[in-house]
């Protein structure tokens, strides 16, 4: 499977500024908690669903129905891995979908969830 993400500030050329989820130096992690960024909207579309920020603005597109069942029930799981085996991701597609996830992390739109207190 490819490119089950599109960014449109990356096909724009355009990359607004704005605080990152996981923080600039810290890579994306499937084996940690992660959920939807209390910030961000879920548009369901035809397609997938629009993805939107609303404190950077940043738009992009989730471009299969399952990206969208992932993003939508990451909270509900103990990480990101367990989120797409529970998802039913086929084990030879993961390699995106973990890709995706990484690039939405990158931009704010999923973030690492933090432990119960």
């Amino acid at each position: 499977m490819r490119g089950v993400l599109i960014d449109a500030a990356l096909v724009s050329g355009t990359v607004p500024g704005g605080p990152r989820a996981a923080g600039p130096d810290v890579a994306f992690d499937p084996e940690l908690p992660w959920q939807r960024s209390r910030s961000v909207a879920l548009r369901p579309e035809p397609f997938g669903a629009l993805v939107y920020h609303f404190g950077n603005r940043k738009l992009s597109f989730l471009k299969s129905q399952t990206l969208v069942r992932v993003v939508e029930t990451l909270a509900d799981h103990p990480s990101a891995t367990a989120t797409l085996v529970a998802c039913d991701v086929p084990e030879a597609q993961r390699p995106a979908y973990v890709k995706a996830l990484a690039d939405l992390s990158r931009s704010s739109m999923i973030e690492l969830r933090k432990a119960p207190a």
